[in-house]
Formats: structure tokens, sequence, C-alpha cells
């Protein structure tokens, strides 16, 4: 067979193949030409759905900020708050240590500014006059 005859057909064959390859490409092509539309209906939608989400985003970081803050304030509130527990835990002890020492006196003493002792009664106990100090006395036996 001469070498003209091989190269021809060999020529044919690749011809043939790509003929072949050449339909299955267009068949495909045209599928995918047919999905086109739906394709981009999926990528506008994606695209939406990708603006939400970062719009989302940015509120979700506004309110942990905000929360960051808050959580802060309250941070210090709740220090302060124990802060003045303190002190006033121990303004308590210090006037019920006056109290129980004005009792075991049997006459109340006045700090100086003060108008009038509050009036004793013949139990021994101590009559308040204003609201405040009844108000006292009464937490006052009940830390006892």
């Amino acid at each position: 067979m001469p070498f003209s005859l091989a190269l021809d057909v060999l020529v044919a064959v690749l011809l043939v193949i790509t003929i072949g390859y050449a339909m299955v490409l267009n068949r495909r092509l045209g599928r995918l030409r047919r999905d086109k539309s739906v394709l981009e209906k999926l990528a506008a939608t994606f695209g939406q759905a990708t603006a939400r989400a970062e719009e989302s985003i940015g509120r979700l970081k506004k309110t942990a900020d905000s929360l960051k803050e808050r959580i802060d304030n309250a941070q210090a509130l709740r220090d302060d708050l124990a802060f003045l527990i303190d002190r006033g835990g121990s303004a308590a002890d210090r006037l019920e240590n006056t109290v129980r020492a004005a009792r075991k006196e049997g006459a109340p003493r006045l700090r100086p500014g003060l108008k009038k002792p509050a009036a004793a009664h013949g139990n021994g106990k101590i009559s308040p006059k204003s609201t405040a100090e009844r108000d006292l006395l009464k937490a006052l036996q009940a830390a006892r």
C-alpha cells in the first residue's frame, strides 16, 4: 500500500472522529443553550442571596457591637453595685453596733445635729419617730 493512500485513510479516520466529536459537542451546547435561562435565574437568585447575606452580616456586626457595649455598661454597673453593697454592709454593721451599744447603756444616744432621741417604751425597745428610722430598724432586725 502506498504511503499516500495510508495517509489519506488516516486523515479520513481522523475526520470521522472529529465529525463525531463535533456532533456530540453540538448536542451538549444545544442543551446548555436550552438551560441558559434556568442558569441565569439561578445566578440571579444566588446574587440576591449573597447580597442579603452580606446585609445580614452587617446587621449582625452592629448588633454584636451594641451588645458588647451593653455588656460593658452592665459590668461597670455590677462593679459599682458590688462596691455600694460592701459599703452599705459595713455602714449597717457600724450602725447596728451603735444601736446595740445604745441599748446596753439604756438611753438612746444622739449624734450632733439631731433634734431628739426616739422615745423608748417600757420594754426597752426604741420607738423610731420617722419612717426611715423604722425601716432601718426593721432591716437591722432582719439582718440578725
